[in-house]
């Protein structure tokens, strides 16, 4: 019995043995490979994320999540000087080259600098410093030597980039570069021991997947909220015109979110945190978040060139409406319709006209006009692309070598024509010829034919249909009008069919819809 004992503890104690001798000889090999992989990372290389079970399902925390991704989330302080742009002056010296005192004096006597009668010279007042201007975001680590995406507002106009890291170190950041029209930045910090953030692949994305947003609002402290992909692709048009191809979540975004972590429940970076639209200026749930492969592909240009460059067409474009699609023959509203073409442009070239629509980029089919500028301008300058569109019902391709597009945009302002005793039309409008000074006054180009639109009837079909007082009626049904009889005559022409009436605005031209009087 004893010797039975001993010979099953000799085998228990051998069969432990050689799982332990596996267990080592496995985990040398795995450190083994991992060290080989960590030799074969090059400087500025991302890293993928430990987790492997990524289905929300079943879940009853993300506790996993939050720790792999907590770390690489930073809180970003700014200082600088806080800017002034004095009302009436603008960018102008509102001293328009004069001394200061000279002008001081001349509103308020002599006590404010130069000599008084008979007195020595007096001591101008000291004008109030400038106060520093502060500012708190968050940021995400995303290489293992120390790069930081954020958003370009957070770090704007920022002399000093202070960053504190969840292991309560404190850095000073250099700023690598900014793109204002993505809204991100590049950060750069000199430290050991980083913990980046796997950056995920934002095109895999799904509506509905379970998502956190990861950051410092409000600067209580960094915070993690949950929610969903509520859309994608969208565009705010709260920036200044740039590029946005935005996911939309519900996952509570605050003040102080801006360039923190949207991730999915892998721990990869799946969007750079940027904006939200409230009534209240506080989260109801309509966050907007940069996907990471325009984050990854900005980063990567600002990284190696100091600057993010992009091409253009060279066409203004807008969405093809049911009304839009009725007016021009389609059979459905799929496309963006050109509005116009600018002189020398890469479309121009190409042969683009105005009228055209636009069905698909490079093969991918085109829904909006969104999606399509950010297509071209991810294709590349010098890049030759293929348009397919249609004109006049009938489907053509075109080849074109996209230009380098120019990111500055002039601001214009339009301003309200004065009221004039043009006759009234059947949409609902008051209109008269162009002239030269009209053209002035509605900022449009002086050598534009057309009728200026002087008043607008609010219960008429132009105004149901957007147009305002200032807008040039150039062309009705594709046919040209320059006088009050053309128009009536080509609104008689469209009988009981949608009215197509390409119109410019403030120097732009667009396409608008007007339903038909017993529509």
């Amino acid at each position: 019995m004893n010797e039975r004992f001993n010979l099953t503890r000799r085998a228990s104690r051998t069969a432990v043995a050689m799982l332990a001798a596996a267990v080592l000889i496995a985990g040398a090999a795995w450190h083994g490979v991992a060290a080989d992989q960590a030799a074969a990372i090059k400087p500025a290389a991302t890293v993928t994320t430990p987790i492997t079970h990524g289905v929300a399902g079943g879940r009853d925390s993300y506790a996993d999540v939050v720790g792999v991704v907590a770390p690489a989330v930073v809180t970003i302080r700014t200082q600088g000087k806080a800017r002034v742009s004095p009302t009436g002056f603008g960018d102008q010296d509102p001293f328009d080259g004069q001394d200061p005192s000279d002008l001081f004096r001349r509103f308020f006597g002599d006590q404010f600098g130069g000599r008084g009668q008979g007195q020595g010279p007096q001591r101008m007042p000291r004008m109030p410093r400038m106060p520093r201007q502060r500012a708190l975001g968050s940021g995400v680590i995303v290489t293992t030597d120390g790069y930081i995406l954020t958003n370009d507002h957070v770090v704007e106009n920022a002399d000093e980039i202070k960053i504190e890291m969840t292991d309560d170190r404190t850095f000073t950041a250099k700023l690598i570069g900014t793109d204002k029209p993505s809204d991100l930045a590049l950060l750069k910090v000199t430290a050991s021991n980083l913990h980046p953030i796997a950056v995920g692949n934002s095109d895999a994305v799904k509506v509905g997947d379970v998502v956190l947003a990861v950051g410092n609002p409000l600067g209580v402290g960094q915070t993690v909220t949950m929610g969903i992909i509520s859309a994608k692709g969208r565009s705010t048009t709260v920036g200044d015109g740039g590029y946005e191809d935005f996911l939309q979540t519900d996952a509570p975004i605050n003040h102080g979110n801006s360039g923190g972590a949207l991730v999915n429940t892998k721990g990869e970076l799946v969007g750079i945190n940027s904006q939200i639209l409230s009534s209240n200026d506080g989260n109801i749930g309509i966050g907007f978040a940069i996907p990471s492969n325009m984050a990854k592909s900005v980063m990567e240009q600002l990284r190696t060139k100091g600057k993010v460059t992009r091409s253009q067409l060279g066409v203004t474009v807008q969405g093809v409406t049911s009304e839009l699609a009725e007016s021009l023959g389609l059979k459905e509203a799929h496309g963006v319709i050109v509005s116009s073409v600018s002189p020398g442009s890469a479309a121009e070239r190409a042969g683009v006209k105005r009228g055209d629509v636009i069905q698909s980029f490079n093969g991918q089919a085109v829904h909006d006009t969104n999606s399509l500028r950010n297509r071209v301008a991810e294709a590349g300058p010098g890049s030759t692309a293929e348009l397919v569109i249609l004109r006049d019902g009938s489907e053509k391709k075109l080849s074109v070598k996209l230009d380098e597009a120019n990111p500055a945009k002039t601001a214009r302002r339009g301003s309200d024509s004065e009221p004039g005793t043009a006759d009234k039309t059947a949409l609902g409008v008051s209109v008269a010829p162009l002239t030269p000074e009209l053209a002035a006054r509605a900022r449009v180009p002086k050598d534009m034919k057309g009728l200026i639109v002087e008043d607008v009837n609010p219960d008429g079909r132009a105004a149901a249909a957007g147009i305002l007082e200032g807008d040039v009626i150039q062309e009705v049904n594709r046919q040209t009008v320059t006088s009050i009889d053309e128009l009536k005559s080509a609104l008689k022409k469209a009988s009981d069919k949608p009215t197509l009436l390409l119109i410019n605005r403030q120097g732009n031209d667009i396409f608008v819809t007007v339903k038909p009087a017993n529509g």
